[in-house]
């Protein structure tokens, strides 16, 4: 696990989707010149709601016991979750351009999990969303 201190931005698949009311944007991102999105980029959307929210959501769902690599397994599931099934989906990109501010967390994973070796978090933004597409909404859970 590490800071992310540099930010990052790119192009590629983005999966816009809510949870527990808050809006978070998930896309991938590669480390070499394979391209083959081996890094899961998520972070929350929705103003006024910060990346440390995201980990705050997976301790409050996930094991008390739960160390940050499960925590991280935990976050990387729902956004697939969202990206696959569609399940809370706002909107699906091939090929959009994200940001990732400095800050934020790094997580490694021991071996591959949900076809990623990395989740990095952090206050996340995609272009082209509107206002009422990052919105809070309405929800019967709260995390």
């Amino acid at each position: 696990m590490s800071s992310n201190d540099d930010g990052l931005a790119g192009r590629s698949r983005v999966t816009v989707f809510a949870m527990f009311g808050m809006v978070f944007g998930y896309a991938t991102h590669h480390l070499d010149e394979r391209r083959i999105g081996d890094v899961a980029v998520i972070g929350p959307l929705t103003p006024g709601v910060e990346w440390p929210r995201l980990w705050q959501t997976a301790r409050s769902c996930g094991r008390p016991a739960a160390k940050d690599t499960e925590l991280a397994q935990w976050i990387l599931i729902q956004a697939t979750r969202a990206f696959v099934c569609g399940s809370d989906r706002i909107a699906q990109f091939h090929d959009q351009g994200w940001k990732l501010v400095p800050g934020g967390k790094h997580v490694s994973f021991e071996a591959t999990y949900a076809n990623r070796d990395h989740l990095w978090t952090g206050n996340l933004t995609v272009d082209g969303l509107s206002p009422a597409q990052v919105a809070e909404r309405p929800s019967l859970y709260r995390a």
